[in-house]
């Protein structure tokens, strides 16, 4: 079996791209990838093809084999747009190498550890809510089944004006979600890097009462001492790693202690061979892991598929609100039910796409942040 074709298709999905790669064989075999980075799509795009012709003419048997050859191409390595292309193909091997032996892609990882992996509902509720719809939509989570959810309560040009007054607010929301939810369920603070050490301290104990099952990315990822040393006096576990690329940039952060889990992202860390790695490093540490699922449907599949494999999954990130849009595009929709996604049986990753299902969300680029978006507080 050879390699003989790499595509690529992308469409607008709501908040961002999704972009899947097809990788197909001259026996009529293939495997499907995503690499749906939030910005520069279109150069990942590039990278795809450019990295893909190392795979053109190949066996697509061994993919950790195929990994290496693609990390080492060039002799300049790693970096988003790089990274999200070589997880994207090497989600597609793994897909094809499932279905070639007639097994889910977690029988090939050792799995699986579990056949049910719990899911948390992101983006559930922003700074945009009132307490009073907080404590809706908490309620409406509990009555959908799921026993976390994840809330951005702070206001980003609030923190700019009275850091006092926006982490007041932002605490009026999550104490209205904890009296909706009850007290069993977790409720997860993302911060999207918009605290300072200083901020982050003030908004943990503000909000202790109201037991934030994590802070996360409290501050700019790219210092990880000072995550360390936020972690060790932060009252609240620290939640981090989504922008984090390969086992050596997860290094530091877990040999130091800085952060309590940690979350992956399967598209941007290179793929599934990386991530099962930086799994088995933070398990070392005794660090559960969240992996960052912000994508589409191979997206959503390949976590699953690495979270049932590995012994330290905790929770899978869902998202709810595109549910609907990824149930439609694939061809055996992942079952969620009671909180819980339940494992694909078919062989690889478990579904075909149903590319004609999003013939009405064509690509446009990615809309540009502000200067103003990337202050910290």
């Amino acid at each position: 079996m050879k390699i003989t074709r790499i595509e690529t298709f992308k469409y607008w999905a709501e908040w961002c791209n999704w972009l899947f790669v097809r990788v197909s064989t001259d026996e009529g075999l293939y495997g499907w990838g995503e690499g749906s980075l939030h910005g520069a799509i279109q150069s990942v795009e590039t990278a795809i093809h450019e990295l893909g012709a190392t795979l053109i003419g190949q066996d697509p048997a061994g993919v950790a084999r195929h990994w290496q050859a693609m990390y080492h191409a060039w002799r300049w390595r790693g970096g988003p747009t790089l990274f999200t292309a070589m997880g994207a193909l090497d989600m597609a091997l793994w897909d094809i190498e499932g279905k070639r032996l007639g097994v889910p892609v977690y029988r090939l990882l050792g799995g699986p550890f579990r056949e049910r992996l719990r899911v948390y509902a992101s983006h559930w509720l922003n700074s945009d809510h009132t307490p009073d719809q907080a404590y809706a939509r908490a309620q409406e989570a509990v009555r959908r089944g799921f026993s976390g959810f994840k809330a951005g309560p702070f206001r980003r040009d609030l923190l700019a004006q009275d850091d006092v007054r926006a982490i007041r607010q932002a605490t009026d929301l999550i104490a209205a979600a904890r009296e909706g939810a009850g007290p069993d369920v977790e409720i997860f603070i993302e911060c999207g890097e918009l605290l300072s050490p200083r901020t982050a301290m003030l908004a943990a104990h503000a909000m202790a009462p109201y037991r934030p099952g994590w802070f996360e990315e409290p501050i700019p990822f790219e210092n990880a001492r000072a995550m360390i040393n936020l972690q060790r006096e932060l009252p609240v576990p620290i939640a981090t790693g989504e922008r984090l690329l390969s086992r050596w940039e997860f290094r530091e952060l877990l040999q130091e202690g800085g952060c309590r889990i940690i979350q992956p992202d399967l598209m941007h860390a290179a793929g599934i061979t990386e991530v099962h790695k930086i799994a088995a490093l933070a398990d070392v540490y005794y660090i559960p892991v969240a992996p960052h699922n912000p994508g589409g449907p191979i997206c959503n599949l390949a976590a699953m598929h690495l979270a049932a494999a590995i012994p330290n999954f905790f929770m899978l990130e869902q998202m709810e609100d595109e549910r609907p849009l990824r149930d439609a595009v694939c061809t055996e929709p992942v079952v969620c039910r009671d909180g819980y996604f339940e494992l694909p049986t078919a062989p690889g990753l478990g579904t075909d796409l149903k590319l004609e299902a999003l013939e009405d969300h064509p690509f446009h680029p990615q809309p540009h942040r502000t200067s103003s978006d990337s202050l910290w507080h």
